[in-house]
């Protein structure tokens, strides 16, 4: 039988003690670990290597984090598992991290089982989705209401045709919703299907996304046309979503 390859995982971060520390502890608990000081590295280590996960500083020469992250995140990109480390204290930078799509964060100084256990448990819900909410086979758009979601471009269209910007986190609830149509999802399975995470007891950023997700609608909290709280459980969309052909373009 053959025995699989082990996890391969790539730490970027500017500071050469830490790469090597954690570097070396994850080597001897089987992994096999590539390292980089900057975006540049990464990229290269990327275009080059099967990566399984990502270890990101947020600060970092050049590109910092949040642009790599963003980057990684961008249409068209492969899928790739990342935890953010930061030795900032402020919520707002952990918050924009795991909006832009990072799965975990990490707050310096930390210690390498941590680091260790957080891998592990990212990579085991991003491989281990519930098959009963596997996301939907794609289509290029889904209608509701008076809205279109365009799964190509990613962007929210009125009943105008008149796009409306969406953040990564917020199309990234938006499709999960329209995927999951008269559902109650709770704020794990969010979390989960949007972010690879769990919560914990304090943590508020789905109810935040929601609100923002109800704004881009115009919808608000109570009477909502589309996005109602289930007291205890989480939120279910409950308008009807189906799949609609993009608008042919009028020929010249």
């Amino acid at each position: 039988m053959t025995t699989p390859a082990p996890d391969h995982i790539l730490i970027v971060d500017d500071d050469a003690g830490i790469r090597e520390l954690a570097a070396e502890y994850l080597q001897r608990q089987g992994l096999q670990v590539s390292v980089a000081a900057d975006g540049r590295q990464m990229r290269e280590v990327l275009a080059t290597q099967r990566i399984d996960l990502l270890v990101l500083d947020l600060m970092l020469p050049g590109t910092d984090g949040i642009a790599l992250c963003r980057e990684l995140r961008s249409p068209g990109a492969p899928p790739l598992p990342i935890i953010m480390l930061t030795a900032r204290s402020d919520e707002a930078d952990r918050i924009l991290g795991l909006e832009l799509g990072a799965d975990d964060y990490l707050t310096k100084p930390f210690a390498a089982r941590e680091l260790l256990a957080r891998i592990h448990a990212v990579l085991r819900r991003t491989r281990m989705l519930p098959p009963n909410l596997a996301k939907a086979e794609p289509a290029r758009q889904l209608a509701f209401g008076d809205w279109r979601l365009d799964t190509t471009a990613r962007h929210l269209l009125d009943a105008t045709g008149a796009v409306v910007a969406l953040s990564g986190a917020e199309y990234r609830l938006l499709r999960v919703l329209l995927d999951h149509p008269q559902r109650i999802l709770t704020r794990d399975q969010l979390l989960q299907l949007t972010q690879g995470r769990d919560a914990d007891v304090f943590d508020r950023s789905i109810d935040l996304l929601v609100s923002r997700v109800r704004q881009r609608l115009g919808d608000g909290a109570r009477g909502s046309r589309y996005i109602k709280t289930v007291r205890n459980e989480g939120y279910v969309f409950c308008a009807d979503v189906h799949a609609a052909p993009a608008p042919q373009e009028t020929a010249p």
